[in-house]
């Protein structure tokens, strides 16, 4: 019985473990940071950064170029590209050649002023020309320094003229009822500026009489070139002389 109770004692009991070993954990593992490049050209090599730098340049001087002589093509005609038309004939021709101008139309480069006169009957009958009368010049002495100048001074007169010289051929004829309807709007206005140097408006002492007819002319005068320029413009003045009107 004792031998019996002591085996089964001992079975009862566990047999004991070894202590548990604790495992050692591994090290977390640090994310591996690769040198960044810059970017463009400045991450390439030396050799590549160079070749990519001239062809840059080369780009850049060719649009540059290329440029200034359609330029030169398609501005109004002035000392530069004359000097240099050969150059830029021959860029433009025939593979880059334009239809069209920079200034639509071209900037002006005359002075153009429009003059009047008229004949007066006087009290006894006697019928005599007045001097010539600047109009332009007037208009522009009205305007000038003004904060709110006249549209009326600024377009009224030149408008007209360039009417009257589009609808007329060289020898003053008029084509057809537009070229009739400009001669009448320009009469009106040389009549009605007229009047106001009659009764001394403009500060000038104005004929006295009553208008029979009325003559118009243009001073035309070249803008001289700058003095940098060696283009010889001649500035003297030339007159166009329209026949007398009656009134």
């Amino acid at each position: 019985m004792e031998s019996n109770e002591r085996e089964t004692a001992e079975a009862e009991d566990p047999p004991a473990r070894p202590p548990a070993v604790p495992q050692a954990v591994p090290p977390a593992t640090a994310p591996v940071v690769l040198p960044s490049r810059p970017a463009g050209i400045a991450g390439l090599s030396r050799p590549y950064r160079v070749v990519a730098a001239l062809a840059l340049a080369a780009t850049g001087l060719a649009a540059c170029t290329h440029l200034a002589l359609v330029f030169l093509h398609v501005a109004p005609t002035n000392t530069l590209s004359k000097r240099h038309a050969a150059a830029v004939d021959g860029w433009i021709y025939p593979e880059f050649e334009q239809n069209w101008k920079l200034f639509a139309p071209n900037p002006l480069q005359q002075n153009i002023a429009v003059e009047a006169r008229a004949e007066y009957r006087t009290p006894g009958g006697e019928v005599v020309a007045g001097p010539w009368h600047d109009l332009s010049a007037a208009d522009g002495a009205a305007i000038e320094h003004s904060l709110l100048p006249s549209h009326t001074r600024q377009n009224e007169l030149r408008r007209a003229w360039d009417f009257f010289t589009g609808s007329h051929d060289e020898d003053d004829t008029p084509n057809g009822e537009r070229g009739e309807l400009s001669e009448q709007y320009l009469r009106r206005i040389a009549l009605n500026r007229l009047g106001e140097v009659r009764t001394g408006r403009d500060g000038e002492v104005g004929e006295v009489g009553e208008v029979v007819r009325i003559q118009l002319r243009s001073a035309t005068r070249a803008v001289a070139a700058p003095a940098w320029s060696d283009e010889r413009t001649d500035t003297r003045t030339y007159y166009r002389e329209l026949p007398w009107w009656t009134v």
